[in-house]
C-alpha cells in the first residue's frame, strides 16, 4: 500500500510517498480502507518538532530523539472496513467508519488497523467521509476538557481560537451543553464562529478580551495565548481555564494556582475514547455538530496541505482525500 513516511523532523517536504506493507488485522482488530484523513495542528507539531515552550526535549524523548519512531503521521481517518479479525463482534466488512488513532498516528496510509474497542465508530450516514474524518481530533479534545472542567448549562464560556479545528468543535459543543458562548477570532472568521453558535464574537485584532471587564465561568484556550496570568481576571470566582495548548512554565504553575485561589487550570493530553466518537456521531446525525472544513487536498499533495496548516491560518479542518469518489 501507499503511505506518506517521514524519517526526519523538518518542513513539509520531509513527507515522502512510499510503498509499505499492507497491515493485517489482529484477532481483535479491523482493517480500514482509508477514504479521507486530515492534517491537524498536532501533525504539524510532531512533524516539525515546533512545540510549546519547554516541551521540545520532552517531545524528542517521546517521539524519537534523532528520528521519528512512528514514521507515518496522521491521527484521524474515515473509511470502509475491508476485513476483520476473528474475535471482532461490533464491526463487519463493508461498514463505513471513522477513527481516531491519537498518539499512535499512522493514518497517512491507504489502510489502517484499529482495535474494535478503540476510538472507532460507525460513520453518521448524513456525513461525507471527509466530514467524518474531521470529527475526532477537535471533537474529542473539546469533549474531554469540558468533561474535566465540569461545564454546566447556563455558564458563560469563552473560546480563544474559536475558528481552529478544536475551537470550532468547542463552540458547537459548548452551545449543545447549554452554555452562553463567546468566540475569540480574527475579523475574517467572525461570521463563521457566530454561525456555529457563538452569541458573542471578539475580534482579537481590535479588542483584548482580558481588558474588556467581562468575566466567564470557563475560558478555553486552544492557541496558547491565554495563560492564567493573563486571563485570571477574566475568570469568575470558581472559574476554570481549560488550557488545551500551553507551555511547560504554565503547566508547572498549576499547583500554585490551586493553592492560592479558588480558580482552576485544567491541562494535559485529552483522552482517546470510543464512546466520545459515538457521542459525536449521534450529535452529527441529529444535525447538532458538523466539522468545519477549510480545504481539501488529494493524498498526493499532503506536503502542500502541511504547508497550509503551517501558516496557522486554517479555519476548522484540512482534509486529505484518498479516493476521488469518497463522498459516499
Amino acid at each position: 500500500m501507499k503511505a506518506f513516511v517521514y524519517t526526519k523532523y523538518g518542513p513539509p517536504d520531509v513527507l515522502q510517498l512510499k510503498e509499505v506493507a499492507k497491515p493485517t488485522p489482529k484477532d481483535n482488530e479491523i482493517l480500514i480502507k482509508t477514504h479521507a484523513a486530515t492534517v491537524t495542528s498536532g501533525d504539524w507539531r510532531v512533524r516539525s518538532l515546533d512545540m510549546p515552550v519547554g516541551f521540545a526535549l520532552i517531545a524528542r524523548l517521546v517521539l524519537g530523539a534523532w528520528r521519528p519512531r512512528q514514521p507515518i503521521l496522521g491521527t484521524e481517518l474515515a473509511g470502509e472496513v475491508e476485513s476483520v479479525g476473528k474475535d471482532v463482534k461490533n464491526f463487519k466488512v463493508g461498514d463505513q467508519v471513522f477513527a481516531f488513532s491519537g498518539a499512535g498516528m499512522g493514518c497517512y496510509a491507504q489502510y489502517k488497523c484499529m482495535p474494535e474497542d478503540g476510538a472507532v465508530a460507525l460513520k453518521p450516514p448524513n456525513l461525507t467521509y471527509e466530514e467524518a474524518a474531521a470529527m475526532s481530533f477537535g471533537g474529542t479534545t473539546a469533549l474531554d476538557f469540558f468533561r474535566r472542567g465540569k461545564l454546566q448549562s447556563g455558564e458563560r464560556v469563552l473560546v480563544n481560537g474559536a475558528s481552529g479545528g478544536v475551537g470550532t468543535a468547542a463552540v458547537q459543543l459548548a452551545k449543545h451543553f447549554g452554555a452562553d458562548v463567546t468566540g475569540v477570532c480574527s475579523t475574517a472568521n467572525g461570521e463563521l464562529v457566530r454561525s456555529l453558535g457563538a452569541t458573542h464574537v471578539i475580534d482579537y485584532t481590535k479588542d483584548d478580551f482580558t481588558q474588556n471587564g467581562e468575566t466567564y465561568d470557563v475560558i478555553v484556550d486552544t492557541v496558547g495565548t491565554a495563560s492564567f496570568s493573563r486571563s485570571k481576571d477574566s475568570l469568575k470566582e470558581g472559574g476554570r481555564l481549560l488550557m488545551i495548548l500551553g507551555g511547560l512554565p504554565d503547566m508547572l504553575g498549576i499547583p500554585w494556582v490551586s493553592m492560592t485561589s479558588n480558580k482552576k487550570v485544567i491541562a494535559g493530553p485529552a483522552a482517546e475514547r470510543g464512546e466520545d466518537l459515538r457521542f459525536l456521531a449521534k450529535l452529527a446525525e441529529a444535525g447538532e455538530f458538523k466539522p468545519v472544513i477549510d480545504r481539501r487536498y488529494p493524498f498526493e499533495q499532503i506536503a502542500e496541505a502541511h504547508s497550509y496548516v503551517d501558516t496557522g491560518r486554517k479555519k476548522g479542518n484540512v482534509v486529505i482525500t484518498l479516493e476521488q469518489n469518497s463522498n459516499a
